[in-house]
């Protein structure tokens, strides 16, 4: 009697390691995209601390990057290792959109946003 495994034996273990693969990357990059969106609204929450604190001194808010003296990517562009670009209105709201350009898009989800108003309100335009 030969022992081993037989060439169909041998397949079908390889496709099922291959859909188990499959399900397990995809979970990975879910999480990853979470992570992501975690550190956007930790710079957000910053953002409305800076904003409270111009607005103390200034009885007004900002939408100037140099007013409130945190360092991240403002504006239109999408720089280094930021997933995000932050803009803020004078209504105290931030915002962050996830870059899509520089090899930064979401794999599996369109471009979306999260913001934060003055008043703490959170808002985004997908489930992260």
């Amino acid at each position: 009697m030969k022992k081993g495994f037989t060439l169909l034996e041998l397949i079908i273990v390889i496709i099922i390691v291959g859909i188990l693969a499959t399900i397990g990357f995809t979970q990975y990059q879910k999480t990853v995209e979470k992570g992501r969106a975690a550190e956007a609204r930790s710079v957000l929450g910053t953002l409305r601390t800076a904003q409270q604190a111009y607005y103390l001194e200034n009885y007004a808010y900002t939408s100037t990057e140099a007013d409130l003296a945190v360092d991240v990517p403002y504006g239109a562009t999408c720089e280094g290792t930021h997933w995000f670009r932050y803009t803020c209105d004078n209504a105290g709201e931030c915002t962050a959109t996830r870059c899509t350009s520089g090899g930064k898009d979401p794999n599996f989800d369109t471009a979306y946003s999260i913001s934060l108003s003055a008043n703490g309100t959170w808002t985004n335009t997908s489930g992260y």
